[in-house]
């Protein structure tokens, strides 16, 4: 049975403004087995050891063609469309500001 993966976009870093590897796609296999706690450490592991693969791609066509070259299942994950709006420093000291001043 052919390996079930992923093909997805990585979501911009929450902590930081820029889009640093934020274009990039990413091939990731689905685990083929539940995860379980070491009873000796109590780490959390498998023996799946293709949970550990993430194969990065520079388009979602080249990951699609690795994908079907190797014969896995694959799904794709389409991002969700940000939108930006742009904003001034100096709308903080318009006149006709919508709310109240606040401080």
């Amino acid at each position: 049975m052919p390996s079930k993966v992923r093909i997805f976009q990585q979501p911009k870093n929450a902590m930081q403004s820029g889009q640093a590897n934020a274009q990039e796609w990413v091939l990731e296999f689905e685990p083929s087995e539940p995860r379980r706690a070491d009873p000796l450490m109590g780490w959390i592991g498998s023996a799946d050891t293709q949970a550990q693969v993430r194969l990065k791609f520079d388009s979602r066509d080249e990951a699609v063609a690795y994908a079907e070259k190797k014969g896995l299942n694959y799904g794709v994950e389409l991002p969700q469309v940000r939108k930006f709006r742009p904003k001034a420093y100096a709308d903080n000291f318009k006149n006709n500001r919508p709310e109240n001043w606040s401080h």
